[in-house]
C-alpha cells in the first residue's frame, strides 16, 4: 500500500451525498489498510465518496481516502473548485459535533452576561496563555452570554493544583478571573476538597479536545483556539438560539 499526500480540487459537477461502502468492498479496505495505520488502530467507518473512486476511511475523528482495492491511502483535504470550500474539514467538523445539552455542566464554572440566552463551553487550563488572552480581550467584548468553563489540565501538573484550589474557592468565578486576568494566585484548597480535574479530563479526552481554548457552541460545533470578539459574534449569527 502506498501513502500519497494530496490536496483533490473537484468541481462541483462531482460533488454528490456519500453513501456506505459495500461489504465486500468494506471488508477489503479493512483487510489491507487497517493493518497498515498502526498497532491496535481500527477504522470507524468506510463510506464511498463522489470524488474520483475514492473511499473516506474515519480514524478516531481523523479522514483519510484510499481506492477500493486498498492499494493506495490518500491523507489530504478535498476542496470544491467552484465554493472553494473544504469539503473535508466540513466533514471532521460534522464528525466532531456534540450534543450540548449532555455536557456535565456540573462540572464546570457558570458564568452569565447579560440575558445570558447565547451558550458557549470553554476547555481552559489555567497555565494555557492563549486562553488569557481570550479571558482578556474577546470575553469582555461579548454580552447575552452565559459561559460555562471547564478546567482542562493538559499543560502541567501544576495546572491540576491551580484548577483544583480555584473550584474550592468561596467564590469560584472570582477566583478564575482574578487567576486569568491578574496573575493573583488561588489560595490553596482545604485538604477534604474534591475537584472534578480526573472526570473533566476524561470528558475533553472524549470529545478529543487536543489543545486550549477549545469553545463549543449550542449547535455541537466547535472552534479549537482563541478567536477574537467580531469572530466569535460571526459564530452566534450563525447559530439558532
Amino acid at each position: 500500500m502506498k501513502l500519497i499526500k494530496i490536496a483533490l480540487v473537484l468541481s462541483s459537477a462531482m460533488l454528490m451525498s456519500c453513501a456506505g461502502a459495500d461489504n465486500g468492498v468494506e471488508a477489503t479496505i479493512r483487510k489491507n489498510v487497517e493493518p497498515k495505520l498502526g498497532d491496535n488502530v481500527k477504522i470507524d467507518s468506510i463510506r464511498e465518496t463522489p470524488y474520483a473512486g475514492l473511499y473516506e476511511i474515519r480514524v478516531d475523528g481523523e479522514i483519510r481516502y484510499t481506492d477500493k482495492t486498498g492499494s493506495y491511502l490518500f491523507s489530504g483535504h478535498v476542496f470544491n473548485l467552484k465554493t472553494g470550500e473544504d469539503l473535508t474539514q466540513a466533514r471532521i467538523d460534522d464528525i466532531n459535533k456534540i450534543k450540548f445539552s449532555d455536557l456535565p455542566t456540573e462540572l464546570a464554572l457558570k458564568s452569565v452576561k447579560g440575558n445570558g440566552k447565547r451558550v458557549i463551553a470553554v476547555f481552559e487550563d489555567p497555565n494555557c496563555g492563549y486562553c488569557k488572552r481570550f479571558r482578556k480581550d474577546t470575553l469582555p467584548k461579548i454580552d447575552n452570554v452565559t459561559v460555562y468553563t471547564f478546567m482542562y489540565n493538559i499543560l502541567s501538573p501544576d495546572s491540576a493544583v491551580k484548577s483544583k484550589n480555584i473550584w474550592c474557592a468561596a467564590d469560584r468565578n472570582k477566583a478564575w478571573d482574578d487567576w486569568m486576568l491578574t496573575a493573583k494566585v488561588p489560595s490553596t484548597a482545604p485538604a477534604a476538597c474534591n475537584a472534578p480535574n480526573d472526570q473533566v479530563l476524561a470528558l475533553g479526552q472524549k470529545l478529543r479536545v487536543n489543545g486550549t481554548p477549545a469553545i463549543f457552541f449550542a449547535d455541537g460545533s466547535r472552534i479549537p483556539g482563541a478567536v477574537d470578539a467580531a469572530a466569535l459574534e460571526a459564530k452566534f449569527a450563525t447559530i439558532k438560539q
